[in-house]
């Protein structure tokens, strides 16, 4: 019952969801960026990469203070970066509203510093806005979420100024599309596609 009072609240919020998508050139002031942390962000890259009217999903890390990160180093857990992916996408065709939906919908907001198996600040729920306006719209869905007491638990998700995005290395990305048949992409990150796939069936990619 909860779940499906979950997507009730956060369909208000995905207005842009049914407007209709005509092949258009997409104009540069179209575009729009967004900066976001769930967990291992191959999951949430492959979650992304499907949603209709994303453009690109680029891994990498965001919110600590050391300067171009590595993936070994983010890993020890102290360098205060997240692993995150910056979506790049046509406001023609999805917005932040429904970005956000997506986001609360795939990932666990209420463990702190963690997804799963994945332990440690560098997995923490968190979305790094770069203006007023996305950090209202972000602050705006984690209200209504908790009035509406959709988890059991507080929702921990961080709203963090993004100071700098640092692209992760080349092998980070597109991980999931270029390596399924790896033990952590059919256990961890082909369930959360699935539950993605089912839930916003009419948002998918070539799938309309």
């Amino acid at each position: 019952m909860k779940k499906i009072f979950l997507m009730c609240i956060l369909t208000t919020f995905s207005l842009f969801a049914q407007k209709n998508t005509t092949d258009k050139k997409v104009k540069q002031s179209n575009l729009e960026t967004i900066t976001i942390a769930g967990g291992c962000y191959w999951c949430v890259e492959a979650i992304y990469e499907n949603l209709d009217g994303v453009k690109s999903v680029v891994s990498g890390y965001a919110g600590g203070k050391m300067p171009n990160p590595t993936y070994e180093e983010v890993s020890t857990g102290k360098t205060g970066h997240a692993e995150v992916v910056q979506i790049t996408y046509d406001k023609n065709v999805t917005n932040l509203d429904e970005i956000f939906n997506v986001f609360f919908t795939v990932h666990d907001p209420t463990t702190l510093n963690r997804q799963g198996a994945d332990v440690g600040t560098q997995y923490r729920s968190a979305i790094f806005y770069k203006n007023e306006e996305q950090k209202k719209a972000a602050q705006s869905i984690i209200n209504a979420l908790k009035k509406g007491k959709i988890y059991d638990s507080p929702i921990v998700t961080t709203l963090e100024p993004l100071t700098q995005f640092y692209k992760a290395e080349n092998y980070q990305q597109n991980y999931y599309a270029n390596n399924k048949s790896q033990p952590y992409c059919k256990l961890v990150i082909q369930p959360k596609i699935e539950k993605f796939e089912k839930l916003f069936k009419d948002r998918l990619k070539n799938k309309k």
